[in-house]
This record gives structure tokens, sequence and C-alpha cells, in this order.
């Protein structure tokens, strides 16, 4: 597996519950992990993640205090082939959507690409927006 151009780096309160979510229920998998440093890297048909227990031996790279929810102010767009899978899964065990599931089209220059979405908080706060795409449509 080679490396994205840009693979964001998530502080997690607790690596093991963080892992739940992403690997249990997003269907996540682990390319390679350094447990000495709390850390795992994290792969998903394409898309990458770093997480790294916020507390744990690891280097920190901070502005600020971490404080909850983490990540105030940005939310990770995640293609994945089966988003009502997905949704289901995160619905049965207990999390509950911020944006519940639509179909959204947005423009791209002159044409509309639809997404099947949903967006639901990590159990950090980090806010993911899990999507499949629809088709591209030209305006009428």
């Amino acid at each position: 597996m080679d490396s994205a151009r840009l693979v964001p780096e998530l502080d997690v309160t607790d690596l093991d519950v963080s892992l739940v979510f992403y690997v249990e229920l997003l269907r996540f998998s682990v390319a390679w992990e350094r447990p000495e440093e709390r850390f795992v890297y994290l792969e998903h048909a394409g898309a990458q993640l770093m997480l790294e227990e916020a507390a744990g031996p690891g280097r920190h790279l901070r502005t600020a205090p971490l404080e909850r929810p983490f990540g105030r102010g940005i939310n990770l767009q995640i293609e994945v082939d089966d988003v009502d899978a997905v949704y289901s899964r995160l619905l049965s065990a207990g999390h509950i959507p911020m944006v519940p599931m639509e179909e959204r089209w947005y423009r791209t220059g002159a044409a509309f690409r639809g997404h099947r979405q949903f967006v639901i908080a990590d159990p950090d706060g980090y806010l993911l927006r899990l999507f499949t795409p629809l088709r591209e449509r030209t305006p009428v």
C-alpha cells in the first residue's frame, strides 16, 4: 500500500474505542501500527487515516489544548462502497447521525455530482461525512 498524498492524523481519547468504531463499524483495516506509541495507520479502499492516543507516549503536535469535541471546524469526507450498510451498522451500534441519510447534489463546474450521504461524529467528536457517489448530471 502506498501512502496517500494527504493523510489526516487524529488524536483520540481511547485508541481501543476508536478502533471498534473505525475497524468494526466503518470497516477500515489496520495497515500497520506502532503499539508502543498507541498509533495505527488505517486504510479503506484508498482512504487513509492515522489515529494516535492523545495521552499515549507518541509525539504530539498541537497548537492549543486538546478539548472535546475534537476536530472542531473540520469534517472528513470518506467514500464507501455501500453507505446504507455503514449507516445501518452505526445505527445498530447506537450511534446517532448529526445529519441523517440524504441525497445531496453538489455543483462541480458545469455539472452536478450526487452523493448518498450522512454525517456522524466519531467517539471523540470528529465529523465524518460518509458517502456513496451517485451519477453526474448537467443542469436543465
